[in-house]
């Protein structure tokens, strides 16, 4: 193949627009936050994101390259097909439950990461093990789809691979160092923008081939290759429900989502902006499903790309960028290009910003330097974008099974912080002992059901395991939910177990070791004081958030009312009131 010097062009010039974008942002926003509250101001953005800019970032975190990169493969791939293709679904229906359960105690708080809660109710030590988990989602996620950006710009532009995949990065990661959540959410707008135009430009072109095929033809009958609308077989039933189940619900424990919730203006407000993204998810989703339906329909031997076809080359997961390559004209193949250089940047930057705000908040501040000055903490986070953005980028280049990394990151997820957030958020009494069985109980249960896309074998297996082509073995059974189910019903067993056991004067107080029970005033079990600032929030979800003027740490997190939600027993009263 040539090398494209209009697509090289091309790219440059989305790339520096992109740039350009973030850092006008940057200096737009650069006076946002008094002067000790500019670490929040780069978090959640001074809470004053609106509902345009918020229901467009909010949608292009979740619209990345693997959202339609993944879309198209699943609709074209002969043994999935439309029916197997659940990310638009679940990711909409994750955003609608997090709108309705999730957002509004979050945001009424004035949390400023998703793992404040957890080191609120469990203690410093349990919201550094939650912090593992959650970073690796982020940081597997930003890989995986810098990866498959390289791979998407070698196949249409014929550069290097790795050289696609540092500039890319580079350029992600610059604008999210000079200015934070603005940067990100500013720069979501022209990407979503562009990822739209890009994908709905190509597909009429691609549709108009000669050597298309009718689409509707080929959903319901065999041309080329099986049906691309797909069928769910009866043995698979239980497989499709847990990968369902693993998309909606454990799409809403990640920082990237929370991120935004976090700097809506209000909690209604942070609702709706999880519906609008919502609706954003499945309109997006649209032209992906198209070109994998369009790559099932061609006559692959009557275009450049010859013989065998793609899914025969285990090209399959390019099946996008090869329909953009080989049935549409080089100027349009450029304007999808840079549709998916668009969708692999907005998840990007917000999944480096995630990482670095939770290590600055929940780990260097809240359990190491609670007396750390606001500079200090934007100096932090800014070492943190450049580390992991530059570790998200090496693992892009150098690991072998990046996606492999990832789904099993995103099951932890799902397995340990979402029923943790359950419990934290919404079943009074559990504490830090239950945390940490429940934590145990899910990572075995999921480390033991192997996985095979990093030929990780299986110790425990389930009811209708089998043994692929590749002598892997793949379980059926939805052993991924119930590792979830156990994990939250172990939380609150163990809770209620120790809570029991220590208040009826079974165990002797000196056994609560970690002060969950007995002690609720310790060194380890975070004041509840410390989360949320003074004039951080109003309760009141349709009240505006005015700025906060407090300086110092010590009268940084004082919202009374805020805490009495969550218990308002007398024994945990603020000493100043007595």
């Amino acid at each position: 193949m040539a090398f494209h010097v209009e697509g090289l062009v091309a790219i440059v010039v989305f790339y520096l627009a992109i740039l350009a974008v973030g850092i006008w942002a940057a200096w737009k926003t650069k006076n946002t936050g008094s002067e000790g509250d500019r670490s929040e101001a780069i978090i959640v953005g001074g809470r004053d994101i609106g509902l345009l800019v918020g229901g467009f970032t909010m949608t292009a975190t979740w619209v990345g390259g693997g959202y339609i990169n993944g879309t198209a493969e699943a609709v074209y791939v002969p043994d999935y097909g439309l029916a197997w293709a659940q990310a638009p679904i679940g990711y909409s229906l994750s955003l609608i439950l997090g709108g309705l359960f999730f957002a509004k105690p979050m945001r009424s708080k004035g949390y400023v990461t998703m793992l404040d809660p957890f080191q609120q109710l469990y203690g410093k030590r349990m919201g550094g093990l939650l912090f593992i988990p959650a970073l690796m989602g982020e940081m597997f996620w930003a890989a995986a789809i810098f990866s498959a950006l390289g791979a998407t710009i070698s196949v249409i532009i014929d550069i290097n691979v790795n050289i696609s995949v540092i500039i890319s990065a580079l350029i992600a990661t610059m604008y999210t160092l000079v200015g934070g959540l603005y940067s990100v959410a500013y720069t979501d707008v022209v990407q979503l923008f562009c990822i739209f135009l890009g994908l709905w430009i190509s597909v009429p072109f691609a549709m108009s081939h000669p050597a298309v095929t009718d689409i509707g033809l080929t959903a319901v009958h065999q041309v080329y290759q099986a049906p691309w609308l797909g069928s769910i077989n009866s043995l698979d039933i239980y497989t499709w429900l847990d990968n369902f189940f693993l998309l909606t619900l454990g799409g809403i424990p990640w920082q990237a989502y929370f991120q935004r919730v976090l700097s809506s203006s209000s909690a209604t407000y942070a609702q709706v902006l999880s519906f609008l993204a919502a609706f954003g998810c499945l309109v997006m989703a649209i032209p992906a499903v198209l070109i994998g339906a369009i790559g099932a329909s061609t006559a692959w031997n009557q275009t450049e790309y010859g013989v065998p076809d793609p899914k025969s080359k285990k090209e399959a997961d390019m099946i996008l960028p090869i329909v953009l390559q080989y049935l549409c004209p080089v100027y349009i193949s450029f304007f999808g290009l840079g549709a998916v250089s668009a969708a692999v940047m907005s998840s990007a930057d917000s999944s480096i910003l995630s990482a670095s705000s939770m290590f600055a908040r929940n780990i260097y501040q809240l359990s190491f330097r609670q007396n750390a000055s606001d500079r200090e903490i934007v100096w932090v986070m800014r070492i943190t974008v450049l580390l992991f953005g530059a570790s998200a980028t090496a693992m892009a280049l150098l690991a072998s099974s990046v996606y492999g990394l990832w789904y099993l990151s995103s099951d932890l997820v799902y397995i340990i912080i979402f029923p943790q957030l359950l419990c934290v958020l919404f079943i009074k009494g559990t504490n830090t002992y239950g945390a940490i069985a429940g934590y145990l109980f899910g990572l075995v249960l999921r480390i033991t059901g192997g996985e095979p896309y990093l030929y990780l074998q299986p110790l425990i297996f389930y009811p209708g395991w089998y043994q692929d082509d590749n002598n892997l073995y793949i379980q059926r059974f939805p052993f991924k939910t119930l590792a979830m189910l156990t994990s939250f019903f172990t939380n609150v067993t163990v809770s209620y177990l120790a809570k029991y056991l220590f208040e009826s004067g079974t165990l002797p107080p000196k056994l609560d070791f970690l002060d969950a029970v007995v002690a609720r005033y310790s060194r380890e079990h975070m004041d509840k004081a410390t989360l949320v600032k003074s004039d951080n929030i109003v309760l009141n979800e349709l009240a505006p958030v005015n700025p906060r003027h407090s300086l110092t740490l010590s009268s940084t997190f004082t919202n009374k009312e805020a805490f009495n939600y969550v218990d308002s027993s007398p024994e945990l009263s603020n000493p100043e009131d007595n």
